[in-house]
């Protein structure tokens, strides 16, 4: 257990205050003396005690508020000692963070000038016409570029700011090491984090940054190439950081998986009047199934999207680059499940929503107890190597519509066509991902060769 002892400093400055010293004790063989930058009258120190006088208030004022920065100091490093291992709990670590506890970085709104750069981004991001989904994670990437430009000032460089003409090949690689080892060094960093936090949500807020794998750094650097891309077209800039660029620019993913029609209906018939609150859940899921929406889209669906039999609705993904309604005819089992709850309290909506996160949750569960376990191979986005699942850990909104699309695909074998259903766009490259070549398809092919 880590010890502080206080003691104060032979040496009188020229206001006659001497400074008090911290006699850290993390262990027994390792001891650090750490200058704390707080100085008072030595008359006003005693047994590691603050002496207040009893006449001059204001004098005692002003003690108390240094006691009270000691305090502070003291709690911050016996909480640094406990989150930080000791194999990195070195004498220089250990003053390089008392340096930046005294003087953190600093993360109130810049002038002006200072944020040029985001400013610029911000503009950017306002002066195109993009959905909201995709307004979001341009949003998650001005955050990891801000907390990019706070570590570099925390480990060394504190002057250093992201500029739009100085954002170089180098940054770029530096910022790609940065997203790949937030998620380790995060903790020495709290003031970062607190400054700029990686995860903004209000609920299910996750404490800690997620390990990246290639996908997202990808999809990350695609975005900041678009903005590059646009400052040159707009005569802003001249940079162009990811011209030589030479990491990895395509993102892979494996075989997709979907369930099968007798899955799906081993689901959709399963009795679940046990548990109303689940049986609802796995109703939306199947109607989802038999739609093919993107979870967002179906969240917002109310009565008015029935139209003459059909389901319409203009995917919220792309309204902003390309608006389109989508149209798909409701089948006997889809009409049954809109019939089942028509005369319920779905507050408007088309179903009884609930969050997208819980909706999963119930997905998973429904799986598990409809014992729909089939093993699956899945390529793990964040390490990039090929792991076997069960579905009914993998099962989520987003599988709904995998299995709508790729069902169809095997019966008509047409992109276009499934796409129109779907909301894809014609010869659409993330189209691809949602079918799969399978078996039936393979032999096919190879019949025509007789």
């Amino acid at each position: 257990m880590a010890i502080i002892r206080r003691t104060i400093s032979s040496k009188i400055d020229g206001n006659g205050n001497a400074e008090i010293l911290l006699r850290f004790n993390i262990r027994r063989d390792f001891r650090v003396r750490l200058k704390s930058g707080i100085f008072i009258p030595p008359t006003r120190f005693r047994n590691e005690s603050f002496v207040f006088p009893r006449a001059d208030q204001k004098e005692a004022a002003r003690l108390r508020e240094l006691e009270k920065q000691l305090v502070d100091m003291e709690h911050f490093l016996i909480g640094l000692c406990e989150r930080t291992s000791q194999e990195n709990f070195t004498t220089d670590f250990i003053n390089e963070q008392l340096e930046l506890y005294k003087h953190p970085p600093v993360v109130e709104e810049p002038k002006e000038k200072e944020l040029k750069f985001f400013d610029i981004f911000d503009t950017f991001i306002e002066s195109r016409n993009l959905s909201e989904w995709r307004i979001k994670h341009y949003r998650v990437l001005r955050r990891a570029l801000m907390r990019y430009e706070l570590y570099k000032r925390a480990t060394g460089q504190k002057r250093y700011r992201i500029r739009l003409d100085g954002f170089s090949l180098q940054d770029v690689n530096e910022f790609e090491k940065f997203l790949r080892s937030e998620h380790i060094f995060y903790k020495d960093y709290p003031e970062i984090y607190e400054a700029v936090p990686a995860d903004t949500r209000s609920v299910r807020k996750k404490p800690k940054p997620l390990p990246k794998g290639d996908n997202t750094i990808v999809c990350m650097f695609s975005r900041l190439r678009a903005f590059f891309n646009w400052c040159n077209e707009q005569k802003i800039s001249d940079n162009k950081p990811f011209q030589n660029y030479s990491g990895n620019s395509v993102e892979r993913y494996g075989t997709p998986y979907y369930l099968s029609i007798a899955e799906r209906d081993q689901i959709a018939d399963f009795d679940l009047s046990a548990n109303p609150g689940l049986e609802a859940q796995r109703d939306i899921f199947i109607f989802q199934c038999l739609i093919g929406c993107r979870v967002s889209d179906l969240l917002a669906m109310t009565p008015d999207n029935i139209i003459n039999g059909a389901i319409e609705y203009m995917p919220q993904k792309t309204k902003g680059e390309r608006p389109q309604v989508v149209r798909v005819p409701l089948n006997k089992r889809a009409l049954a499940l809109i019939d089942k709850y028509k005369d319920r309290d779905c507050n408007g909506k088309l179903f009884p929503f609930i969050s997208s996160q819980k909706y999963n949750d119930a997905i998973k569960k429904a799986f598990t107890i409809c014992d729909v376990k089939r093993m699956i191979t899945v390529l793990n986005p964040t390490t990039g190597r090929e792991e076997k699942r069960p579905l009914n850990e993998l099962a989520s909104s987003h599988l709904a519509r995998r299995t709508f699309v790729g069902n169809l695909y095997k019966k008509v074998k047409d992109p276009n066509l499934v796409g129109s259903l779907s909301g894809h766009a014609e010869g659409s490259k993330a189209f691809a991902r949602y079918r799969e070549i399978d078996e039936d398809m393979k032999k096919e092919l190879v019949d025509l060769l007789e």
